[in-house]
Parts: structure tokens; C-alpha cells; sequence
């Protein structure tokens, strides 16, 4: 038995962004930090709500707008939830049936990976499909998911409604690409490797990316128990420690083949090594027969990958508001706000000299190149950021934000 301080069970889901948690526990960085950290796998979203919320995990993996949606009231069951740590930016794509990608070729989509043509396509196919064939189906993991909102918000921006124009279903992400070999969704939004799945069984295009739709984008963060993290703050603080050095070692090129392994194994990932490669490089196979350059696919550890920025949880909240999940308040804002807790990611890190980011929110999409800006310990460089259609979020601006985004094309 271990004589480790801190034992501590984390929540994970087979995505490449477990990650973090993976090489913390088999590279020994928890170990380091005085962490028994043991990780159980689970098969979908709910599953990880619910075993955070009744106390079989003290952390998990989640979906960025999980926590603040636990915390609105707004899921079944759930406890108040913190997020601390976000656990990486981008590794999320768009993928479509083949079927469907030969209509949007026929409308002018391009090979390349870029938002806006292929959502262009896409509006023009809607718009000559028969009223016969019904709805084009798209899947999501959850629908307090960044998934969910970047595929709304790539749609939207592009004219299709997506409530209206397509229907969007919840479905688990290992399921994604069997669902779409089978024809019972025309496409999905999913995190790595299950858009790459669909393009090795030849089922699937990928059409776009996360990078593309909202550059240096959140996609999971360390959810925690409030109450267990009241009650255990040192615990909190060195597995935070741990999940950052794991982020360095992820970081490194030279790493990316035992990573890939790491995640091919059975109590994590469970799929071939090489499925894990295209998002470490960014050298993402469409399914076109070419392979595409993405920069900054997936992020561990540059850009302040790892901090939890509160303008990242309040543009979760927008979204929310946006379609319907929530009425916008003063109140409910604040919750969402204080949901995501940069000051215990700086108590934890600022004792090891971590680079951190002078202020806990910042304009979305303000920088247009790679950005040296102020921070505490180590240099930082951010950017470039920022949504495809060009818009900025500025958290200071949300009731303007919140307003605008009611009389958007699309909505």
C-alpha cells in the first residue's frame, strides 16, 4: 500500500486530452508531489457528472462548461464543482460523412480546413436538401460542451441554424464515428482521435477544426468537488503541481511516441498508437488523402494552456444564454464567473516559478499574432487567438456580448 499523503481518485473519459492525468500518474509526477492518483475510465459525460457528484472521484477530467453548468443548476445531478486547472486548448474537430462532404464538395467546399467555406458549403447543401430527407444530424459528447457551442457557433456564423436547419444529438465520444459509418448521424464535433477513427475506416471528412473556429480555445479543465477541495487544499495544490509538470513533459516533440502509447493502453484511450500521433503533431489526415499543417491542433502547455481564465468561463456562460440553456442575470453570471478559480491554480504554481498571466481574463480574439505579456515568474507569450468570423469577446462587455449575439445571421 502506498505511504503517499494524498490519495486521490480522478475521472477520465477516452480522449486524447486525458492526457495531463495519464502522464502525471505514469511518468510519476503525482508520485513526486506526494499523489496516489488513481484514474478510472468512464464511457460518457453524465457518467463523470454524476460519480464527481456523489463522491467516487475527488477530481475528473471535464468538459470546460460542465462545472459551470453543475453549479447553474442546470444538470439532473450534480454538486457545486471548481475548476482549477484547464487541461490543454484545442484537439477538437468537425467531422462529416462522406456522403455529405461529396454534396459540399459539389458546392465549392474546399480540401483545406478553413470555417468559413466549408461552412458556406454547408449552408448551400441545407438549403437544396429536400424536405423528404429530413434534417442533417450532427452529434455532440453533451450539451454543456464546448463541442456543443463551437459547433453552434461555426454554424450560426455561417447562416445555418442550428436548432432550425439541423438537429444536434448527444451521443458518447467513442461512439461518434461508429454512428456516422452506420448513417445514423450525417457528422459530429468530437475531440481526438475519434475524428481521426472516422478517417482511417474511410466513413469520414474532416472538415474542420477547433484551432480554426476559435484559436488557443478551451476544451477540458480539472473539475474538483468543491467541498473536497475546501477540506483538502494541499491535496489540490500538489496534484495541480503535478498536472502542470505533466503538461511541460507532454509539450516536448521527443515525447510524443511514448505519450501516444501511454493513451493506446487498455485502462486508457484503448486504440492503436498512431491513432494518437496526427493531434500531437498537428499533421491532421482529412480523409482527403492529404495531410494538413494545423498549428497549435492541441496545446498542453504553451500559451497558458494549463490556466483557467475567468473570460473562458464567462463566454461558456454567453453561450448558454445564447440558446436558450439559461436566462441571462447579473447572478447567474457570477456563478459561472467564480466557477473557474485561477487563485488556487496561482497559490499552488507561484511557489515553483511558473509563468503566470498578469490577469485572470483577457479579450478573446484582441491578439492577432504570438504576444509577449506581463506575468509573474517565467516569460509568457499568448496569441494568437480568436474566433474565425472575427469577433472579440471582451468579458467587461458581456451584456453588450449577450445582446449582440440575439440579432446575429444564424440565430
Amino acid at each position: 500500500m502506498s505511504d503517499a499523503p494524498y490519495k486521490i481518485a480522478a475521472g477520465i473519459i477516452p480522449l486524447l486530452d486525458s492526457a495531463l492525468l495519464v502522464v502525471a500518474k505514469e511518468k510519476g509526477f503525482a508520485e513526486t508531489e506526494g499523489v496516489e492518483l488513481t484514474l478510472i475510465r468512464e464511457s460518457s459525460w453524465a457518467n463523470i457528472r454524476d460519480r464527481l457528484a456523489v463522491g467516487h472521484f475527488q477530481v475528473a477530467q471535464m468538459l470546460a462548461p460542465m462545472p459551470i453548468a453543475c453549479n447553474l443548476g442546470l444538470t439532473p445531478i450534480g454538486s457545486h464543482t471548481i475548476a482549477p486547472m484547464a487541461l490543454g486548448l484545442g484537439g477538437n474537430a468537425v467531422t462529416v460523412s462522406k456522403r455529405l462532404w461529396t454534396e459540399m464538395a459539389e458546392q465549392g467546399a474546399p480540401d483545406g480546413l478553413d470555417p468559413r467555406a466549408a461552412g458556406a458549403a454547408l449552408k448551400a447543401v441545407i438549403g437544396q436538401r429536400p424536405a423528404r430527407d429530413g434534417k442533417l444530424r450532427f452529434g455532440v459528447v453533451h450539451p454543456y460542451s464546448g463541442h456543443n457551442y463551437e459547433l453552434r457557433y461555426w454554424l450560426a456564423a455561417c447562416g445555418v441554424h442550428p436548432d432550425r436547419d439541423v438537429e444536434i444529438l448527444i451521443l458518447p465520444p467513442p461512439l461518434m464515428a461508429d454512428a456516422l459509418a452506420a448513417g445514423t448521424i450525417d457528422g459530429y464535433c468530437v475531440g481526438e482521435p475519434w475524428n481521426t477513427a472516422a478517417v482511417i475506416s474511410g466513413s469520414g471528412r474532416i472538415v474542420t477544426v477547433k484551432s480554426a473556429i476559435w484559436r488557443s480555445s478551451p476544451e477540458k479543465v480539472l473539475g474538483a468537488r468543491s467541498q473536497w477541495a475546501e477540506q483538502n487544499p494541499d491535496a489540490l495544490a500538489a496534484l495541480l503541481r503535478a498536472i502542470y509538470h505533466a503538461a511541460e513533459w507532454c509539450a516536448v516533440p521527443d515525447n510524443r511516441q511514448e505519450l501516444a502509447r501511454f493513451l493506446a493502453e487498455t485502462a486508457y484511450v484503448d486504440r492503436p498508437a498512431a491513432w494518437m500521433m496526427p493531434s500531437l503533431t498537428g499533421e491532421i489526415a482529412t480523409g482527403s488523402g492529404e495531410t494538413i499543417e494545423v498549428a497549435d491542433f492541441f496545446l498542453t502547455h504553451d500559451k497558458a494552456a494549463t490556466f483557467p481564465w475567468k473570460s473562458h468561463a464567462l463566454w461558456f456562460y454567453s453561450q448558454m444564454v445564447r440558446w436558450g440553456q439559461v436566462p441571462h442575470s447579473a447572478e447567474n453570471a457570477e456563478i459561472a464567473l467564480q466557477t473557474y478559480r485561477p487563485d488556487l491554480y496561482r497559490a499552488a504554481l507561484k511557489p515553483v516559478g511558473v509563468a503566470l498571466p498578469g490577469a485572470n481574463s483577457k479579450v478573446e480574439g484582441a491578439l492577432q499574432a504570438a504576444t509577449p505579456v506581463g506575468s509573474a515568474g517565467a516569460s509568457l507569450t499568448l496569441g494568437p487567438d480568436g474566433f474565425f468570423d472575427g469577433s472579440l469577446f471582451d468579458p467587461d462587455e458581456l451584456d453588450a456580448y449577450v445582446a449582440a449575439q440575439a440579432s446575429r445571421p444564424g440565430d
